[in-house]
């Protein structure tokens, strides 16, 4: 269901991030300043900022680069104004996949994608080719044992509770995703992951021949400046996945 999920994670793990943390604030730091200039600058009333803070959190962002973005957005410091949509197409093996795109500049990004998918054995789709396929949803990959991830995420609004190898993935919501993952720490479940996500509905078995093919694209459209996230429902076994990374 949330395999790149699980693909973004292994990489995590095995800091394949390391040499692009710089990328990676940059990232994060335009997601919070899109998110406050969209919503306003108080998380408490803002889910999604609050959620695009707590990512930049996660990955270690300065308190101050964290502020500062927040003020870009809503106004009080000089910012950039950004676009946000999607981008559709497919990976080798006919996986959808799903391009989060936050810019200030919509030629570049357009052009960045169209090579990345040319390069990689994909193919660039028409708008909605397949963004039927995904729905928002709060995303969670926690560890922990079940009784306790089970009683914690289902009394927070949690939807779903999936086991994932010596993990759980746990899907609410969007607007309670907080709330979960809130709920999950306080009972000492460890977090190793939590977005808002785009959820599919539908999976695509990959095999290990095409698995390389379909993850370096992923991984190609993921190295643009532009791109947020690249959502897509691949289902890669977990041997796999983990001789691939």
């Amino acid at each position: 269901m949330a395999g790149h999920s699980k693909w973004a994670n292994i990489k995590h793990r095995k800091g394949r991030q390391d040499a692009k943390r710089g990328k990676l604030f940059a990232k994060l730091i335009r997601a919070i300043e899109a998110a406050a200039r969209t919503g306003g600058g108080d998380p408490a009333g803002n889910p999604t900022l609050a959620t695009a803070i707590q990512k930049a959190k996660d990955a270690s962002v300065p308190k101050d680069n964290i502020e500062r973005a927040v003020a870009r957005g809503s106004g009080d410091l000089d910012g950039v104004d950004y676009e946000e949509f999607y981008y559709e197409g497919y990976a080798p093996g006919g996986v959808a996949l799903y391009v989060h795109i936050l810019t200030d500049n919509r030629n570049r990004a357009a052009s960045d994608v169209r090579s990345a998918f040319n390069k990689n054995n994909g193919s660039l789709g028409e708008p909605g080719s397949v963004g039927y396929l995904f729905e928002q949803k709060g995303y969670i990959l926690a560890e922990g044992d079940e009784e306790t991830v089970m009683i914690a995420a289902l009394d927070a609004g949690a939807e779903d509770i999936t086991e994932s190898g010596d993990q759980w993935e746990v899907i609410s919501s969007a607007g309670d995703l907080t709330a979960v993952r809130e709920a999950l720490e306080s009972s000492g479940v460890e977090i190793a992951q939590a977005e808002v996500s785009q959820i599919a509905s539908i999976s695509v078995p990959v095999d290990a021949s095409t698995a390389p093919q379909v993850l370096r694209l992923v991984d190609a459209l993921e190295d643009l400046d532009d791109v947020q996230g690249v959502f897509a429902n691949f289902d890669i076994p977990d041997e796999v996945l983990a001789e691939v990374s």
